[in-house]
């Protein structure tokens, strides 16, 4: 999956729990120490996606083992997010940010040095671990450190470097892959996570919470489980073309061990990874919903877009990493406005819009193919960054005002990991499509754009009827 869109995940800063403001005597450098540990689990999931058919060259992977290359990411990063968090806010947020760059640092020069594919989906799982350590933490420290407009100013530094490191990151990794091979794309990881380490152990000074907070790692581990037996039957399905027997008992065991958290957590209370609650708000679970269709198919585009101009259409690495720089670019330019239209004028109406625009834009992806990228690429992918433009800040409005003030936290970094998960599934599906070769992967590939679309135009639904018209959250 590509680097998700930083307003995806600007509301873990924005709907933090209250912290006690601590005077940091260098605020900026603090800024740059988040942006950078950030940067490390935003931009690996695009530098890969660029890379993955050369490690299919390479490491002789099949479509169901090179999906988990991915997924192998996401996983833990989806189920573990909200942990993280807490985690943070339990033993010290500057201790498990740290911990979380190093676990990323070693887990990256693991993947870089892994001779088989079985040990390189291992090295990504440990990072997916660091960045759902690290992630939250960075902006529970960002949200610690700086208070009011400067607070304000501080997440949307945070939010454009976010989207330059997006803009950057294909480019640069596949000029990586086709001048020094795709293990250069994870060794590119280690100056910059010694670099983040160093300046977060010299200058981030962030107390730990009065009150110890209630961890919930049977949830979390139940969560993990259920997501990575699900994950594993889809893919195996996709890549033989039919639900196998161990595919079949993958998902029943997904589901079960599923059903198995809800009751945990709603045994937990208030001490859940995720009180059960929160489902209570329509439209908090239409939200959810929401996020899910649509982060889930652009997951499957950015995933299978790179793959298929390289594999397909004969671009190198280089040319597949610069064909997605149009989103980042439109998405940086028109979600600050779209944020401000949202603010004004409500959610509602930007994320109907704009998931339908995303959803033209995906029918518009079924002319890619022979011909130049202005003439088929270019068009789809504007037209998709536009509608993800109106829709990604008004997402974060939308979620932090469909839960009460106390629970902003918990509901803003559950939707990030929902908008993860949707990238997961939909990974998983698409192993297929990672098996086939030349122009055979065209006819799938608009198979999977004209379902995207469909899921767009769901999401839209979902949006107009479950979000409501104004921004006031509920008492």
């Amino acid at each position: 999956m590509s680097t998700l869109p930083s307003d995806c995940d600007r509301a873990l800063a924005a709907g933090a729990a209250p912290a006690r403001a601590q005077a940091a005597l260098h605020p900026n450098l603090v800024l740059c120490t988040s942006i950078l540990a950030s940067s490390l689990a935003f931009i690996d999931g695009s530098v890969v996606n660029v890379g993955l058919a050369a490690i299919k060259r390479d490491l002789d992977g099949g479509g169901a083992d090179l999906s988990w290359v991915v997924n192998g990411y996401l996983l833990p990063l989806s189920s573990l997010l909200l942990l993280g968090g807490a985690l943070g806010d339990h033993y010290g947020r500057k201790r498990v940010l740290l911990g979380g760059i190093l676990v990323f640092a070693l887990a990256s020069l693991f993947c870089a040095l892994a001779p088989t594919l079985g040990l390189l989906v291992a090295g990504r799982l440990l990072q997916g671990l660091g960045a759902a350590m690290l992630l939250p933490n960075s902006l529970a420290i960002l949200s610690a450190t700086f208070t009011g407009k400067q607070r304000g100013r501080a997440v949307g530094i945070w939010a454009a470097a976010g989207a330059a490191a997006g803009a950057v990151g294909p480019l640069l990794g596949g000029w990586l892959i086709d001048t020094m091979g795709w293990r250069a794309v994870f060794y590119i990881n280690l100056p910059i996570a010694a670099l983040a380490i160093f300046m977060g152990w010299r200058f981030v000074q962030v107390s730990t919470c009065d009150k110890p907070v209630a961890l919930d790692p049977l949830g979390a581990v139940s969560a993990s489980l259920g997501l990575a037996c699900i994950t594993w039957g889809l893919a195996e399905a996709s890549a033989e073309k039919q639900l196998t027997m161990w595919g079949a008992i993958a998902l029943v065991a997904g589901i079960a061990i599923l059903l198995a958290f809800l009751w945990i957590e709603r045994r937990a209370g208030e001490r859940a990874m995720l009180p059960l609650k929160l489902f209570g708000s329509s439209a908090f679970s239409g939200l959810n919903l929401m996020t899910f269709l649509l982060y889930g198919a652009l997951g499957a585009l950015m995933l299978l877009l790179p793959f298929v101009l390289i594999q397909s259409l004969g671009y190198s690495a280089k040319q597949a990493g610069a064909a997605l720089l149009p989103f980042p670019i439109v998405l940086a330019i028109a979600s600050p406005l779209m944020g401000r239209v949202a603010a004004s004028h409500g959610s509602r109406l930007p994320l109907s819009i704009g998931s339908l625009i995303v959803a033209g834009g995906f029918l518009l992806a079924l002319r890619i193919g022979p011909g130049s990228y202005a003439a088929t690429v270019l068009p789809a992918m504007l037209t998709i960054a536009l509608g993800m433009a109106c829709v990604a800040a008004p997402l974060t409005t939308a979620v932090l005002s469909s839960v009460d003030g106390r629970h902003t936290g918990i509901a803003s970094g559950f939707n990030s990991a929902v908008a993860r998960g949707g990238g997961l599934i939909a990974t998983a599906l698409l192993g297929v499509m990672l098996t086939a070769q030349g122009r055979a992967l065209l006819a799938p590939f608009h198979v999977a754009m004209a379902v995207c679309a469909a899921s767009a135009a769901a999401a839209a639904v979902c949006a107009f009827v479950w979000v409501r018209s104004s921004n006031t959250p509920p008492k």
